[in-house]
This record gives structure tokens, sequence and C-alpha cells, in this order.
């Protein structure tokens, strides 16, 4: 394609790991100090209008819509009210992977890190000198519901929360006795233990959770994860069902990862596999499906040494790929093909339809624009704003959820013998 850097993000989201901690990271206190509205929001206009995917802006005239948020902007009393204007301009076009970040969220850092290599070349060693992406944080994906509560809905094995014993469904209401923020209640608190104040069932008391904040970088923590979470489930019918579970799949260390698991790992002596897509970042190229192209060899290469290696590791057993709202971009790629080519069960919840292809770009304030360069068509359909149905669906609000998965416990029913 024209934009190989944003035909990551739509299906590969080839990130470069940050292997060191930073020396120096963005500054993200709560700013309540005038920003300097102007320039930011006439570099996110003016990218907008010479990169977006669609010289036509969708039918929008896009002068028109500059001159109705222009105001707004230069009234916004803080760096998140500016950028929750510039955000309410870019949802006009009504395109995915169209969105400013600022430094007070983790999906800032973890999509600098995807797109480091693009970012190299647009200033990234200003806003990170060295080129070394990380953030103070514990290791969890969040979403705001309408009431305004914050509630967990990923936690990425082996990172802080999950030590701390955090639960999808939890409810955060505070961290230290003041407001929750996903970056901001950790800053000069790594190695510290902080407490939040958690609400597990709904009407339920709160209750303190002491955990301790780490310097996350994004590409280990996902790829940590990725191992973390694989294990056996034992199955009613005496089957062992593999899980595992795909936070990121920003480059090929990732799909490296899953098939070491399945070809000499926890997971080759599964009966069945459950591939977990839902939260996280997407990224899968369409070729990680030949995975479970059952006709095709593996080869064993052994060394001098004795050490052995598998090439084009293959999974010939049943196998399940669980999907949810927030499975996005090149996750929803697979899950298309998963379904369409009868490769086994897609279970969960409608995808997001987020299927453009984008690239960052770093604003001189180092706010982050991600920005659709492309448009995309899976086997000729045009998926963006439709999303994969599964193939069995399994509603699930994880609010309050305590641990319990109905998509993942119908999972294991549906590749359970018997």
């Amino acid at each position: 394609m024209r934009h190989p850097v944003a035909w990551t993000l739509a299906l590969a989201l080839a990130g470069a790991p940050g292997a060191l901690a930073l020396t120096s990271v963005p500054q993200v206190e709560a700013a309540t100090h005038p920003p300097d509205a102007e320039p930011v929001f006439d570099e996110v206009w003016q990218t907008v209008r010479d990169r977006f995917y669609d010289p036509g802006l969708r039918g929008l005239d896009w002068a028109s819509v500059r001159a109705r948020y222009a105001p707004e902007a230069a009234e916004a009393r803080s760096e998140q009210a500016l950028a929750a204007v510039i955000n309410a301009m870019l949802a006009e076009l009504h395109a995915s992977h169209t969105e400013l970040y600022t430094p007070a969220e983790p999906a800032y850092y973890q999509l600098a890190d995807i797109f480091a290599g693009a970012l190299r070349r647009r200033g990234l060693d200003r806003v990170f000198p060295g080129g070394k992406i990380s953030y103070p944080g514990i290791g969890i994906f969040t979403r705001v519901d309408a009431e305004n509560r914050v509630f967990v809905t990923g936690v990425i094995d082996d990172a802080p929360a999950q030590h701390a014993g955090l639960l999808v469904g939890d409810e955060i209401l505070a961290a230290d006795g003041a407001p929750f923020e996903p970056v901001l209640s950790f800053r000069s608190k790594v190695g510290r233990p902080v407490v939040l104040s958690i609400r597990r069932h709904a009407n339920g008391a709160v209750e303190p959770m002491q955990v301790i904040p780490a310097e996350l970088q994004p590409h280990e923590m996902f790829l940590d994860g990725l191992k973390a979470s694989a294990r056996l489930i034992a199955a009613p019918d005496g089957s062992r069902i593999g899980y595992v579970h795909v936070w990121s799949y920003a480059g090929g260390a990732y799909q490296d990862a899953l098939e070491r698991l399945i070809g000499e790992g926890v997971l080759k002596d599964a009966d069945a596999l459950v591939l977990d897509l839902r939260e996280g970042w997407g990224g899968a190229v369409p070729e990680y499906l030949d995975l479970f192209n059952a006709r095709a060899p593996t080869m064993q290469l052994r060394g001098r040494d004795g050490g052995t290696e598998l090439d084009n590791v293959k999974w010939r057993r049943p196998a399940a790929m669980l999907v949810n709202e927030r499975s996005r971009s090149g996750k929803e790629v697979l899950a298309y093909g998963f379904e369409k080519y009868r490769l086994g069960e897609v279970i969960g919840g409608h995808t997001s339809g987020a299927v453009l292809a984008a690239t960052a770009f770093l604003m001189s304030n180092g706010d982050l624009l991600l920005l659709a360069v492309d448009d995309v068509r899976v086997d000729g359909e045009r998926i963006e704003g439709i999303g994969v149905e599964p193939t069995i669906a399994v509603p699930f609000d994880s609010r309050y959820a305590a641990g319990h998965d109905p998509q993942l416990d119908r999972a294991i029913s549906a590749l359970s013998r018997g």
C-alpha cells in the first residue's frame, strides 16, 4: 500500500519496542492555565485537511467546521479541555483512528510506541529524549460509563494491577483519596504503594486495594502479558482448553510468541484453543490466520548444539476466537477471516468497526494525533463502521463482573468434547 506505516494500525500496528525506561517524559500534571490553543488547533485542522484519507473530507465544509470550533478552542482553560474541543471537531468526520491523545492517557504512550518508527521522523526525540517510551501505570484498560463512573475492562497479565488483585468489572472511585487518573494518579509514585478505592459489586461497599505502580514500557507490557496469559483450562468433560490473550498485535513479535506457545510452550498439549482478541490494540496482517491452515507442514530445525526451532507452526485442533465491542482494527480483520473461512467460532460481542488505516503525528505541544490516511476493504468488503458479528453472540456488560466471564465460559463450552 501507499502508506506502510498507516497499514500497521489497521492490520499490523507494527511498533518499535522501547527497551529502556524514560529519563524524561512529557509533563502531564493537570494543567489549569489557559493553553496556547490556536497553534495546536490549527495544526490538527491542517493535518486533517492535507492527510485525511478522503480528500473530500466526507462531504464536510472543513473551513466552516474550523470556524465553528475555533471559538470553543480559544476558550479552553486546560490542555484536556482543548483536546475535548478538537476531538469533537474530529468526530464530525465519523472516521475511526482519528483522535487527539494527550500525555494524561495511557493510549498516548501506547500509540507513540506503536508508531515510534514514523514518529522518529516527526519529532519523537523532542517529546521522548532518546526515543524511549514509558509511563507510570498499573496495566489496565478502563472506560467511563454514562454516569461518569470508571470501570476496568481489561487487566493485563503479569502487570501490577493483576498482582494487586484488580478484576475486570471493578469500579475505581479514587487513588490515594483523589479522583482516579490512569497516568496522573501514579506520577512520582512508581514503586510505592497507591491505595485504590474499589467497588466490586453493584451497591457493594467501597474497599481499599493497594497497588504498586511501575514504569510501563508498552511493547514489553503487552508481550509479557500475552505470554503470561497462556494457560490450560480444565473443561467439565475433562478436555484441556488452551487460552491466550493477545492484548496488542503491534508487530510480528506477538505472533512469534503465540506460535512458540502453541508449538513448544504451555499450549502445545491443549485439546482446543481460545484466542482472546478483546480489548487492547489491533494489529495482525491477514497472513496470521495461516496459523490455522492445517494443509501445510511444520518444520523443525535442530542446530549443532542440539537446540530446536519450529518454523511454520500450525494449530490443527478446534479453536474459537473471543471478540467484543473494543476489538478493533487488525483484530477485526482476523475475526472476519476466521468466520468467513470457517476456522472456528467467533464468540462474544459485535466488533468495533474501526478498520481505517492510520498513522500518527506529534503536535507542537506534544499531543499525538492519530489520523486515518487510507480506506480499507477486506475481500472487497468495507467493514469500517460495520464491524464483525460473532457466530455465537454472548452479551456481556462487564461492569461489576467480579471475575465472571460468560464469553469465555461459552467458548469453553463450545470447544468441549461430548
